[in-house]
């Protein structure tokens, strides 16, 4: 079994169905299993927006969940404090989810709490989440204005009352929910990483990467998904107060990561938010790649999108063989007098690059 499986796309239905399929879920499943999805329905945005979990990918779950014998399916998530969880549930597509398929809405909100002692804090979890014998967690890989990305780690921050989240945030953020990854710990993780937003959890600047990560550990996911968006593992506080605390390991050169889709990745779209467009101007693109495209405006968004001196950096399948003078992204564009590898590359890498060219 591989640490982390990608899969490329824009099917989201599909491609979860098929990541579960190869990541064989179905021989931890045993039929009479409560299993309880939790997805990110912060505000109730469209997925497209780049803040909620798109409902398609909760469909191809739920229905391979149900080819394999799972009756007893609940969708659980608490929006942020002073905004309504039923608007979630139905601005976002999941009522109409959930009675299309006849499975459980749980409001976290609303859910009786059992506390937990991890390390030196208390917590107060959300029992529907807390008992379920298979939780799925199903986050957004986007930015955060205060923790800088937000993943699978953050994610389970909706499975705790509003009294708790504001008591979160009083502490700053990054203590508490490394400690809750100790304290509650999904069986299964499915990032939806088809348009999550460049800097905000409320989304309204969404960039299209077109894939979806399915993996076990959190913080090996997490780190993974901040290298994709510029950041080291070191950067983002709770990643690394996680890994010190035992709730998993950041991502390396040993992990093993399995692609599925990965020579049909759709090419970049031409629309796009008003920041991605902004951030656009600094990029010579020819038929370049959502994922390796997404890539460099988490990149150019990292270092500020400065001009670079005026010179614009070369992407995509329509400068293979061809040898140009400037900068490239990707291996496509190895014939340029230097380029940063990868297939797609990560955003990470892309910082380095571009602080270099400065």
């Amino acid at each position: 079994m591989a640490d982390i499986y990608i899969h490329y796309g824009t099917d989201g239905d599909k491609m979860a169905y098929e990541l579960m399929q190869r990541a064989d879920i179905a021989s931890l499943l045993r039929p009479a299993m409560r299993v309880v999805l939790k997805p990110n329905l912060v505000v109730p945005s469209p997925a497209d927006n780049g803040a909620t979990t798109h409902p398609e990918i909760a469909e191809g779950v739920i229905r391979y969940l149900r080819d394999n014998g799972i009756a007893d399916i609940t969708i659980a998530e608490g929006a942020w404090v002073g905004a309504s969880t039923k608007s979630g549930f139905q601005g976002c597509g999941y009522q109409e989810l959930a009675d299309r398929w006849d499975v459980k809405l749980v409001d976290t909100k609303r859910d009786p709490v059992r506390k937990v002692r991890v390390r030196d804090m208390d917590l107060s979890l959300c029992r529907t989440t807390l008992d379920a014998d298979f939780l799925i967690n199903l986050p957004v890989l986007k930015g955060h204005c205060q923790t800088d990305m937000t993943c699978c780690l953050k994610n389970l921050k909706g499975c705790i009352p509003d009294s708790e989240k504001r008591r979160f945030h009083s502490m700053g953020l990054h203590k508490p929910i490394a400690i809750l990854a100790s304290a509650l710990k999904p069986h299964l993780h499915i990032v939806d990483s088809i348009c999550g937003d460049l800097t905000f959890e409320e989304g309204g600047n969404p960039v299209q990467s077109n894939r979806l990560l399915l993996g076990f550990d959190p913080v090996l996911l997490d780190s993974y998904g901040a290298a994709l968006m510029g950041y080291r593992p070191d950067e983002i506080e709770h990643l690394r107060l996680a890994a010190s605390y035992g709730a998993g390991r950041c991502c390396d050169n040993n992990t093993e990561i399995v692609e599925l889709g990965a020579g049909n990745r759709p090419k970049v779209s031409p629309q796009g938010s008003r920041a991605a467009k902004r951030l656009g101007e600094h990029i010579r693109e020819d038929s370049a790649c959502s994922a390796c495209y997404a890539a460099l405006i988490f990149a150019l968004n990292k270092v500020g999108g400065r001009r670079l001196g005026g010179e614009k950096i070369n992407i995509g399948q329509g400068f293979q063989g061809k040898a140009c003078e400037g900068a490239g992204v990707g291996n496509c564009t190895s014939g340029c007098s230097r380029y940063v590898p990868g297939c797609p590359p990560k955003a990470v890498d892309i910082v380095e690059f571009l602080q270099r060219m400065e």
